[in-house]
Order: C-alpha cells, then sequence, then structure tokens
C-alpha cells in the first residue's frame, strides 16, 4: 500500500498561511494602518501568477493559498481599523488621528 502526502502536506501548510495572516494583519494596521494594502495586492498578484507558471502540484498550491490570502488580507486590513475603532483591540497611540471620524476631524480643524 502507497500513501501519498501531497493532500495532507497542502492542508497542513494552508492552515499555517492562514494562521500566519492573523497577527500580520493586526501588526500591520497596527503600526502603519491601511496604507500598506497595495503591499498586499502586488503580493497577491505575483503569488497567483506564480502558481499559474509552476508545474509542481504542492508548490503552485501553496502560491496559490498566499496569493489568496494576501488578497483577502486586504479586506481584513481595513476591517481591523474598523475592529480597532470599536474597542476590540489596541489602539495605536502614535496613531490616534487615523482612528477619528470625519466629523470629529472636521471639528478638530474648526
Amino acid at each position: 500500500m502507497e500513501l501519498y502526502f501531497t493532500g495532507i502536506i497542502i492542508a497542513v501548510s494552508t492552515f499555517l498561511i492562514i494562521g500566519i495572516f492573523h497577527p500580520i494583519v493586526i501588526k500591520t494596521e497596527y503600526y502603519w494602518g491601511t496604507r500598506p494594502w497595495w503591499c498586499f495586492l502586488m503580493l497577491g498578484l505575483i503569488c497567483v501568477a506564480a502558481a499559474l507558471m509552476i508545474s509542481n502540484v504542492i508548490v503552485s498550491s501553496l502560491l496559490g493559498v498566499a496569493g489568496a490570502a494576501f488578497l483577502w488580507a486586504i479586506g481584513e486590513l481595513f476591517e481591523q481599523k474598523e475592529r480597532v475603532k470599536r474597542g476590540w483591540f489596541p489602539m495605536n497611540p502614535k496613531r490616534k488621528d487615523a482612528y477619528k471620524t470625519n466629523e470629529e476631524q472636521e471639528k478638530a480643524g474648526e
């Protein structure tokens, strides 16, 4: 009986990639806000394009998963900002102005 580990390798790696992106999104928003969203876009597109060009099933699958995770992280980055505004996550005290609403910013400017 032969065993094939390709599916297990892809499954475990996918789980780890998704798990790694949670703290990446949280830390990115904490230190830089939503400004680096375009970095996630570029890295996601590069990974997806590379996945299309690689014949190795495991490597291609993992690049596809990483690309999807980078692209998904863009939306999560903006959602993280909202979670911080709601008080669910700590706010970076150096970036307090980034969490003010438009009304608060207008009042501060008057």
